[in-house]
């Protein structure tokens, strides 16, 4: 006998849970499945290599939802400021969060805090149901539901199945949705650093030849490092001692924090571009890196897919307010048409700057740098750059407002 559910979302990642609160305590009964078990507490001095920038927007939809707190409880540091230059001119622009009237331009929070938060509040729904660890192993599309057979031999049966389940989606693929994109001939090296002199609660950006160099204020003298480069020079970084390690990033970084005077964690993943040709099939939908996958250089990755999860369940519950059958693909377009523009929108424009910041001509060095510094003189462009780096801009989701 199969268990009837109004939504199952496949992925129990950031983006996967985030959906599932926002329709946590609604009428539908919804399922989340997750493949792996996942850890929701470490060691107290341990330190998490993934981290995301965390928008106002996204930092308003887990506060709507009742997880934020938990990650402030847990450990989340606000930045006012961020500074980016580059290494092959003069150009710089300093954005500072008082100038657009607010106390903080955004927040760095570990990934792992992220989801135990989500996941802690998503098990305080009754209309959800986790399962964790589960993994599917086959789905078929029927009249007015999906039927899809678990691992372990269990059956459900769904209005809305939701792909959440990251950049290579096992549901976009069996769906038969097209992806269009293309690599970036990048590694992102990323580390857990400690420095001599204090972040300042700034995020620092550094565009080298190679690609671009961030660090991301965690607590006390603590920063994450992403480090676009080639993937020869991700190899080395990460497998290169401490020592050496430390020195070679003090100087890519021109010992602006002083000495880097310790390493904990460093890992590497490939950069690219990738997009799906369509986000919603009859009672499909995908969510998040499903859908699309972005540079890092902006960190707003995981901030898409937040506001992907709030504009799907807007839609859907929307959908259900009207008595309207959830899983329609005339009910679902509404969310890809809100979406879609606004992800392309901020994919090119991602693009577009790693393409400008990572070209040799001269000419394109020069616009750069020139565009840098009139950024940083003409107060209007930078409160308009700020709002956009807030997540203050665009048509948000209710519960991102």
């Amino acid at each position: 006998m199969a268990e009837q559910y109004d939504v199952v979302i496949v992925g129990g990642g950031m983006v996967g849970l985030t959906l599932a609160c926002c329709l946590g305590g609604s009428a539908l009964r919804v399922a989340v499945l997750e493949a792996n078990p996942m850890a929701t507490d470490w060691p107290a001095d341990s330190i998490g290599l993934r981290v995301s920038a965390i928008t106002h927007a996204s930092r308003k939809v887990f506060n709507h939802v009742g997880a934020w707190q938990s990650m402030v409880d847990q450990r989340v540091t606000a930045y006012g400021e961020m500074r980016v230059w580059d290494a092959a001119g003069d150009g710089i622009v300093h954005f500072d969060s008082a100038e657009a009237g607010e106390p903080s331009l955004g927040c760095i929070v570990e990934n792992r805090v992220i989801q135990s938060a989500l996941l802690q509040r998503a098990a305080e729904f009754e209309n959800i149901e986790l399962m964790i660890p589960a993994r599917w192993q086959q789905w078929h599309d029927e009249q007015d539901h999906v039927c899809i057979r678990l691992e372990d031999g269990r059956q459900l049966r769904t209005k809305l199945l939701v792909g959440a389940d990251g950049a290579r989606s096992p549901v976009r693929e069996q769906a038969g949705i097209q992806t269009k994109g293309w690599g970036y001939d990048q590694h992102a090296v990323m580390a857990i650093v400690k420095t001599e002199q204090s972040h300042q609660h700034t995020c620092w950006q550094r565009f080298l030849p190679n690609g671009p160099l961030a660090f991301l204020p965690m607590h006390e003298h603590y920063s994450c490092v992403v480090w676009s480069t080639t993937p020869e020079q991700a190899a080395e970084l990460v497998a290169m001692n401490d020592a050496p390690f430390m020195l070679q990033l003090g100087e890519a970084f021109e010992y602006k924090l002083g000495r880097v005077v310790g390493v904990c964690e460093r890992g590497r993943f490939p950069l690219c571009l990738q997009h799906t040709l369509d986000y919603v099939k009859p009672r499909i939908a995908l969510v998040g890196d499903a859908a699309h996958a972005i540079h890092p250089l902006a960190g707003q990755g995981v901030n898409l897919g937040v506001l992907d999860a709030a504009a799907l369940a807007e839609t859907v519950l929307a959908s259900h307010t009207m008595r309207r059958d959830i899983g329609l693909l005339q009910n679902l377009r509404r969310y890809e048409r809100w979406r879609k523009g606004q992800n392309v929108a901020m994919m090119l424009s991602m693009d577009g700057f790693k393409r400008l910041f990572g070209s040799p001509l001269e000419p394109l060095k020069l616009a750069r740098n020139v565009g840098l510094n009139a950024t940083n003189r003409l107060t209007p462009v930078k409160r308009l750059f700020m709002e956009y780096a807030m997540g203050d801009r665009g048509d948000l989701p209710t519960l991102a407002r």
